[in-house]
């Protein structure tokens, strides 16, 4: 599967860049003709599921999603973990956000695995190009 990784620093504190980029509908609207809905009540957190829609029409496909690590930044803990599995049948693969403290702000770290299913394996690289534009430029305005 195609792998990428992201990485980012800002001035934010640990906890608040952790509350960003673990904020689902909050990545969507940096998405174009994205949408998000999380399907279990709050708060986040393991077993939190949700549904980005992307498209228009019937030119549209979702991407379920479930949180199957999480372990925020904080006392006690040398950084933040969270683990999102993609359930669909158009989108799967993983993806892990790491968040850490760094001087006085934090380290941010995207890394997903991403297969377009029928999509032929030479064009991983492709796959992984763009998905590394899309988020990173979502991570980019999440934590601004």
């Amino acid at each position: 599967m195609p792998e990428f990784r992201i990485a980012r620093r800002c001035p934010l504190p640990p906890a608040e860049a952790w509350r960003r980029v673990t904020d689902w509908p909050r990545h969507a609207a940096q998405v174009p003709l994205t949408r998000t809905t999380v399907l279990t009540p709050p708060p986040a957190g393991h077993g939190t599921r949700f549904v980005a829609r992307t498209g228009a029409g019937r030119f549209a496909f979702d991407d379920p999603m479930e949180v199957t690590e999480w372990h925020p930044p904080g006392p006690g803990a040398e950084f933040g973990r969270c683990r999102l599995v993609k359930t669909g049948t158009f989108l799967t693969g993983w993806a892990e956000i790491e968040v850490r403290p760094l001087g006085t702000g934090s380290s941010v770290v995207w890394r997903e695995d991403l297969r377009v299913r029928r999509l032929p394996r030479f064009l991983d690289a492709l796959t992984a190009r763009t998905g590394r534009v899309v988020f990173g430029y979502a991570l980019r305005k999440v934590l601004a």
